[in-house]
């Protein structure tokens, strides 16, 4: 059952507009004459629209679904409070949604106003209508809303999760302990195979599901061409890959660091079956349960609360951590692209993000820092 609106966040009651979950608003939520849109020439009944509705509305990631539909709720706020009619708030025209952004720049991030403008052209998409901002205008009031975020909205960049960071957590966790020893494999794992955190640790405890989550049944120790052995892991569903992806990688010459000890040692201090979460751990209350996100974060909390100058571990700090050991380490940008399950041009966007915090560390490798010279600036013509 969906909560209840909260008093500042509260729509005009609308047929169009029933109280559903968040994650169901981006189908639920219907335009004004919904079934009368231009952008098919082919009569369909109203059982084949519903269909392709679902059908495409399946095509995004829970956690997308519930961000775009709290984008719409306060979309469809500001219309009610600006006395939008419904049928002038699809297809959104130009105007509108620049006035909704800009009534929300200086509160909100970039990135989140930027999440409110896609959950709004999905919900076209979704519902058939066709989308008449052109990119360019599209782009233009994005940029200017973005430089208009307040400075709190900005995050300063972190301090980068190196294998010096695996080296104070393996001295400061307890490898007998069933919460740290399926901690310390998580991140060990997260870093040398660049996955983000919440990819091997799940949101919540009651939110595990098999067939979205790695299981241990997911999990196979493998041998290459050179018979040198190779960590493989099958995530059922990511964010960017809702079939699944394979991600690998192989143990290391450390042993205080090595994955392969840190999930074996992870795996007997935890034994289970094969259909569990690939990190869950025995508490000893409860007994086995899931590793969350959150449970890692609140660790690394206490870590750091004994520890004051322990590293901030949170967010892409891991991530791009291990990216920028295998670049140390002289693993081509191609071959990290591959590794991290990098699609189309974000990977560029992702090292032009991080170019400031990259550039330092490779400055004695000028091969490599000409790479990331090449990858993240533009062509000039």
């Amino acid at each position: 059952m969906p909560r209840p609106y909260w008093p500042y966040l509260t729509p005009t009651p609308s047929p169009l507009r029933p109280h559903c979950l968040t994650k169901e608003r981006l189908l639920l939520w219907c335009p004004s004459n919904n079934h009368q849109c231009t952008s098919s020439p082919l009569s369909l009944s109203t059982e084949v629209v519903d269909h392709i509705t679902n059908v495409i509305g399946a095509s995004w990631t829970k956690s997308t679904k519930e961000l775009y539909g709290m984008g719409l709720l306060v979309f469809h706020i500001f219309c009610d409070l600006n006395n939008i009619p419904n049928d002038h708030r699809c297809p959104t025209p130009l105007d509108l949604l620049a006035a909704f952004l800009a009534s929300c720049a200086g509160a909100h991030s970039g990135s989140m106003l930027a999440n409110y403008a896609a959950g709004i052209w999905a919900w076209h998409i979704v519902h058939g209508h066709t989308w008449t901002i052109h990119e360019a205008e599209y782009k233009a009031i994005l940029e200017g809303t973005s430089r208009l975020a307040p400075s709190t909205s900005k995050h300063c960049h972190r301090a980068l999760f190196m294998t010096d960071v695996l080296w104070f957590l393996h001295n400061t966790l307890d490898r007998d302990n069933p919460c740290d020893t399926a901690i310390f494999a998580c991140l060990t794992l997260s870093f040398f195979c660049l996955v983000r955190l919440g990819e091997f640790a799940i949101p919540t405890i009651k939110s595990f599901d098999p067939a979205c989550h790695i299981t241990r049944a997911g999990y196979q120790l493998s041998h290459n061409h050179n018979n040198l052995p190779v960590m493989v892991f099958h995530l059922p569903s990511t964010k960017c890959s809702p079939k699944g992806e394979t991600i690998q990688c192989t143990p290391q010459p450390d042993p205080n660091i090595d994955p392969l000890r840190a999930l074996e040692n992870h795996l007997r201090v935890n034994p289970a079956g094969d259909n569990v979460h690939l990190f869950a751990w025995r508490h000893p209350m409860s007994g086995l349960r899931p590793l969350s996100k959150t449970e890692v974060i609140k660790r690394i909390v206490a870590i750091a609360k004994v520890y004051l100058n322990s590293p901030n571990l949170k967010g892409h700090s891991l991530h791009i951590g291990g990216t920028l050991f295998y670049l140390l380490n002289n693993i081509p940008f191609d071959v990290v692209k591959t590794m991290g399950q990098w699609s189309g041009e974000s990977f560029t966007l992702y090292l032009h993000h991080h170019a400031l915090v990259l550039a330092p560390f490779l400055q004695s490798k000028p091969d490599t820092i000409n790479s990331l010279r090449n990858y993240v600036l533009p062509l000039v013509h």
